[in-house]
């Protein structure tokens, strides 16, 4: 049985609801596996409550706390120190305590990302072609910062409301061209990675519709969505004979940098891990 101490660091995740997050599993497992002395908790906080709520974290003791829906952008009003990512990318999912008690925030969404493509498809390379990102929300912003700054020389950003990609392409120059999204199979064509970053295709969510014909069969597919792990995306691109890349390690990987800041040991994402976070009730 665990025993925390008087010594204990505390960390957290913000949300609400908060009740589904796997976090807690995820950082539960590294906890126990390095025997550290400390506790992740799920702390539902309503919107409304969000400033109270981050302006109390040095006053318990708590290292910092992950964010996730709804607070990711409303939370940069609140933080101290804002990352450079976070900044360009418009929202935090990480927040440190810092020595003097201020709150630094970062985004490690596209770290996360970057970090599972080369872990699950080592033979993918930034110059390998354009990448194609379906969808123009918060990860699609993370995911199309990490790329750029992994020296990928075209995005195509294709979206349902074109508005919202033309307004995210602008934001980050010329590399990123926006696509509509009746020519998303057209978009296909030369590219070296695609990318799902929409709820298509996610359990109770409605299908993604889309003909992979012209994908070189070299590119590499990676669909964000992890209920189902098997996404019809990344079942259709295998039969054709594409590498597949799962949104679970995504999910993992993110989580690497904040709990080696609250908790002094970078630990690693290994098959146990993806195991137990994926035998979740």
């Amino acid at each position: 049985m665990k025993i925390l101490t008087g010594h204990a660091r505390l960390a957290g995740v913000m949300g609400w609801p908060v009740a589904h997050s796997r976090s807690p599993r995820l950082h539960g497992f590294w906890l126990a596996q390095h025997d550290i002395d400390g506790a992740y908790l799920p702390l539902p906080v309503r919107p409304e409550n969000l400033g109270m709520a981050l302006k109390a974290l040095p006053a318990l003791g708590f290292a910092g706390v992950n964010l996730t829906v709804p607070h990711k952008t409303a939370a940069m009003g609140f933080i101290d120190r804002l990352s450079d990512e976070a900044k360009r990318i418009g929202a935090v999912n990480t927040i440190v305590v810092g020595a003097d008690g201020r709150l630094e925030g970062s985004n490690t969404d596209g770290y996360g990302f970057l970090a599972h493509l080369k872990a699950a498809a080592p033979e993918w390379r930034p110059k390998s072609g354009p990448a194609v990102i379906l969808g123009a929300g918060g990860a699609a912003r993370a995911i199309t910062v990490a790329l750029l700054d992994a020296g990928v020389a075209e995005l195509r950003l294709v979206n349902r409301t074109q508005a919202r990609s033309a307004t995210l392409a602008a934001d980050f120059g010329d590399r990123v061209k926006p696509v509509k999204w009746q020519a998303r199979g057209e978009a296909l064509r030369d590219a070296g990675l695609l990318v799902n970053s929409t709820t298509l295709g996610m359990t109770g969510q409605p299908a993604l519709e889309l003909d992979l014909r012209h994908l070189p069969r070299e590119a590499v597919v990676y669909d964000i969505v992890y209920a189902p792990l098997e996404t019809p995306l990344l079942a259709a691109a295998r039969k054709r004979g594409h590498v597949g890349v799962d949104g679970l390690g995504m999910l993992l990987h993110q989580a690497l940098p904040g709990f080696a800041a609250w908790f002094g040991i970078t630990p690693e994402v290994t098959p146990e891990l993806r195991e137990f976070v994926l035998a979740a009730p």
